[in-house]
């Protein structure tokens, strides 16, 4: 990263990392600790220039564009948490993007209390890598598929998939309760709220966004059903929500689960939300090409699973 605080005018480049990003998103970043009010003015004023002209705020780097940036004064940045360097296991890699399969109690990125996640420990771990971003979310508790990108057009269009439900997701998730459906669509509004703690939360309301989760039977026992949930809409906690709504909450969820039995499972070996981003389909982001990913069930999981098996009778679902 180059010093911008220095009193000289700096000249810089634009690689791949950067192409197809506006120039004042870009300023943003690579001058952390200045104030958005004195990116803006320093562009309407001129003082920002590539090759050598002015540009609107909107303008979107290319390849090979010399930018010259005036000096700026940024603000000391708080001492942080040294970083472990961390390679996360990976399903698929090219030089477009990764998807790495997340563990359990890992957040995706740092913040809210949480100093780093995997984008964090990625980057450490890959110093040469010049662009990692994520494609998307996970919650923390929950394992699985989790897309980096690689390049920034890349991101552009992996953003542009999940919004345009492009990109197939479906998780595994073992619910309290014996489900009895086999093929469900679930259409139930979501909307997002802060708790008096300030915690995120997410509620069924009318006033919320709408949300569609297709919810598939895999397997039943006497007290717990393990299902497939295809995501039509990405809303915050939404597989979580929808299935405690309907009166079968995730084991192990400690948000909106039962509170009783999760205490009860911690005894018999299920020490985190059961919950897997299990399945992946995808265009290429740049080529176009379908990809089909998968990622087994954790082995916590699977034990849980097997000692379902051992201690209730199963009356639907072949192994898992």
């Amino acid at each position: 990263m180059k010093d911008l605080s220095k009193d000289s005018v700096t000249w810089l480049e634009v690689g791949e990392e950067s192409e197809g990003q506006r120039i004042d998103n870009f300023l943003l970043r690579i001058a952390k600790g200045v104030p958005k009010s004195h990116i803006y003015r320093i562009l309407r004023s001129g003082e920002v220039r590539v090759n050598k002209g002015r540009v609107q705020a909107e303008y979107r780097l290319q390849l090979g564009d010399k930018l010259r940036v005036p000096p700026m004064r940024t603000a000391e940045r708080p001492s942080q948490v040294a970083v472990p360097a961390r390679d996360f296991a990976v399903a698929f890699e090219d030089e477009a993007f990764i998807v790495v399969d997340k563990p359990a109690g890992v957040a995706v990125h740092g913040g809210s209390g949480v100093s780093f996640g995997v984008i964090e420990q990625l980057r450490r771990a890959r110093p040469l890598a010049k662009f990692l971003e994520l494609a998307h979310r996970l919650d923390r508790d929950t394992s699985g598929l989790l897309i980096v990108a690689k390049k920034r057009m890349a991101l552009t269009k992996l953003h542009d998939q999940f919004r345009d439900g492009v990109i197939s997701k479906r998780y595994l998730a073992l619910v309290k309760g014996r489900w009895r459906n086999e093929l469900q669509h679930v259409r139930l509004p979501l909307y997002k709220y802060l708790t008096a703690e300030g915690e995120r939360r997410v509620s069924v309301d009318a006033e919320g966004k709408p949300s569609h989760s297709i919810v598939r039977l895999v397997a039943r026992w006497e007290n717990f059903s393990l299902v497939e949930v295809e995501l039509k809409t990405g809303r915050t906690h939404q597989i979580r929500v929808h299935l405690s709504h309907l009166g079968f909450p995730i084991a192990g969820d400690d948000k909106y689960g039962d509170f009783s039995l999760n205490k009860t499972l911690q005894k018999t070996g299920l020490g985190r939300m059961f919950l897997h981003a299990a399945k992946l389909a995808l265009p290429h982001p740049l080529s176009g090409v379908l990809l089909e990913l998968g990622s087994p069930l954790p082995m916590e999981l699977r034990s849980f699973t097997e000692m379902l098996d051992r201690n209730e009778k199963r009356d639907y679902g072949q192994a898992i």
